[in-house]
């Protein structure tokens, strides 16, 4: 299967038919499911760069294709759904999504967020030093392999959570904004909201345990690392 193949789930077919022509001017292969079940099919049969992925649909619903697939996989998800429910928007993202899309949506938006998500996905943060080792306390961030230990124990971290948690670190307990954060770990051309900030640093206080590092929140402010005595 071509490399470049996005899978688009939905039930609904003009949904599907708008978003091939705009991806497929865009020089990408298109590949379709119109339930749950059989997305899951195709992720494993096609191999798929990117899926775009409805949240209501038959036999399985998005949240549930999106919990299996990141249990074996770090496939990039774009959630879309007609529901204009923030919390729909946190769940999906505590799913492991990596951006959220509202019908009806602008379709050069779709794209934009396609290609920002694929470059996201291909362009780690650069080392910060030669070795690329940044240690903190009793944490270690070896950034050329992207793996994360907290006291030798390996912690196993998403792309974003890494990326996120190595702007803390580099910044070495200075308070960094919502929108710094955005800017630094997602790029300037991320369209999420503040508010996925909050959802991946959750997942790093719970992946990482506060009794080690602690990621406090500085209220009004934003974020800042530091050591646990």
């Amino acid at each position: 299967m071509n490399q470049e193949t996005i899978l688009v789930v939905d039930d609904e077919q003009n949904i599907i038919e708008l978003v091939k022509l705009y991806l497929t001017n865009e020089g990408f292969a298109i590949e379709q499911a119109n339930d749950g079940l059989s997305a899951l099919e195709k992720v494993d049969s096609i191999n798929p760069i990117l899926m775009i992925l409805d949240l209501m649909l038959p036999e399985l619903d998005g949240w549930e294709v999106c919990k299996r697939v990141r249990a074996k996989s770090n496939l990039p998800i774009i959630m879309v759904t007609a529901r204009r429910d923030d919390v729909d928007k946190i769940v999906g993202l505590e799913l492991g999504a990596d951006d959220y899309l509202t019908k009806p949506f602008n379709p050069r938006e779709l794209v934009a967020r396609v290609k920002a998500v694929l470059r996201r996905g291909y362009q780690p943060p650069p080392p910060t030093s030669e070795t690329g080792i940044i240690k903190l306390g009793k944490l270690t961030l070896d950034v050329p392999r992207r793996e994360v230990r907290v006291d030798e124990k390996r912690i196993e971290l998403r792309t974003k959570e890494f990326d996120l948690l190595q702007v803390l670190v580099e910044h070495g307990g200075k308070v960094l904004s919502r929108d710094q954060l955005l800017d630094l770990a997602w790029g300037f051309d991320f369209f999420g909201e503040t508010r996925t900030v909050d959802v991946h640093v959750g997942n790093l206080r719970r992946k990482l345990g506060n009794d080690m590092v602690n990621i406090e929140t500085v209220w009004g402010v934003g974020y800042k690392i530091s050591i646990v005595d």
